[in-house]
């Protein structure tokens, strides 16, 4: 298939910058096999049946965005630059990976003043990205990175406006626990507290997994023969609790419902080819386009993607790539918000059946 394959006409009034408030008063279009349906993710409950079990992404997004100063000696005197950096992950070397703006205007051992308390030396650079050895480790960076970080809003959010407090909030779902993910499983921003009472009362069950999105989640596909993309890979857990909880749920005839393509990802990765989860944890780059087979997700929960988006090949792969492109153009005209902050849709592939 090639990336024009997955292209789509998007209005740019279309694309949110803020959530929906309250969080489940957003809009979600439900969609199976050839139908769909206009609702509200606070009406998520009646379309899930008793023994159904949400599988909920519990990765927590870290303020990976900081701004500082590098200052120079030079024949002109003391001179200083404005450095943008965003973190990405964690080096075994102690150090972190991180895009840094602009990368020319540091040298190898300078130093860059984020706050009064937390700085880092660039250690080194490689293939465009540069290497942050901060002066603080453990809840001592922790504390100065809650302190001096931004929220790491994706590039079409900031392009249109800076990040600030409410994003603080906005941009984490209420059950987020494990730091490490510097963009957030979108889907998961829908779920408030109103919501997950009525779920439990109709009998719906949860299952908390971990996958810590990378900042790759936002790199555009550069290659026209979509098979020849590369993933970023991101780390994932899956404990033996989780994996107990899910098959047990398959056992007795419940669907595995993820809350977001990280969430389907990870147990995508984690399942044998019988459908059976195991306790897993490292790195995965599963690349789920269509022609892929499913082995444990039975339906998705899902915000609406980017055109020419691994994402959207992945929800291609489980809707059809027609039938997911006929979900979009009806989204777009029905005028659903996109992206991160936007809306969400509940797709039900082929032999489910229209909701009464």
């Amino acid at each position: 298939m090639r990336l024009s394959d997955f292209d789509f006409d998007l209005p740019e009034g279309l694309i949110a910058t803020r959530p929906a408030r309250p969080r489940s008063s957003a809009r979600l279009l439900v969609a199976g096999p050839d139908w769909e349906r206009d609702a509200h993710v606070y009406d998520l409950p009646s379309f899930l049946n008793p023994g159904d079990r949400l599988v909920l992404n519990d990765t927590k997004v870290i303020p990976a965005r900081l701004t500082g100063m590098r200052e120079r000696d030079s024949a002109q005197g003391r001179v200083a630059a404005r450095i943008e950096a965003t973190l990405l992950e964690p080096t075994p070397r102690g150090t972190w990976l991180t895009l840094i703006k602009p990368l020319k205007k540091l040298r190898e051992g300078e130093e860059v003043v984020f706050s009064d308390t937390l700085s880092a030396r660039l250690a080194a650079k490689a293939e465009g990205m540069g290497e942050l050895a901060f002066n603080l480790s453990g809840d001592d960076f922790d504390a100065a990175l809650a302190e001096a970080g931004a929220m790491p809003l994706p590039p079409y959010i900031a392009a249109k406006r800076p990040a600030d407090e409410a994003d603080k909030r906005d941009y984490q779902a209420i059950w987020a626990e494990r730091s490490g993910a510097v963009a957030a499983p979108t889907a998961s921003l829908h779920f408030d507290p109103p919501l997950m009472e009525a779920l439990l009362d109709r009998g719906v069950g949860f299952t908390h997994v971990t996958l810590h999105v990378g900042a790759g989640t936002f790199l555009p596909v550069k290659v026209d023969d979509v098979t020849r993309h590369k993933m970023h890979a991101e780390w994932g857990e899956v404990s033996e609790a989780a994996a107990e909880d899910i098959n047990a749920t398959r056992a007795a005839g419940g669907r595995i419902i993820p809350v977001g393509t990280t969430a389907l990802r990870l147990i995508e990765t984690a399942a044998d080819e019988t459908g059976h989860l195991h306790p897993w944890s490292g790195d995965t780059d599963i690349f789920i386009r269509p022609g892929y087979r499913f082995r444990i997700t039975d339906a998705l929960m899902t915000n609406f993607h980017l055109p020419k988006s691994t994402l959207l090949m992945l929800v291609a792969a489980l809707m059809g790539h027609e039938r997911i492109l006929a979900i979009y153009a009806h989204a777009v005209a029905r005028g659903y918000r996109f992206f991160s902050y936007g809306d969400a849709s509940l797709l039900l592939p082929g032999g489910q059946k229209r909701p009464g």
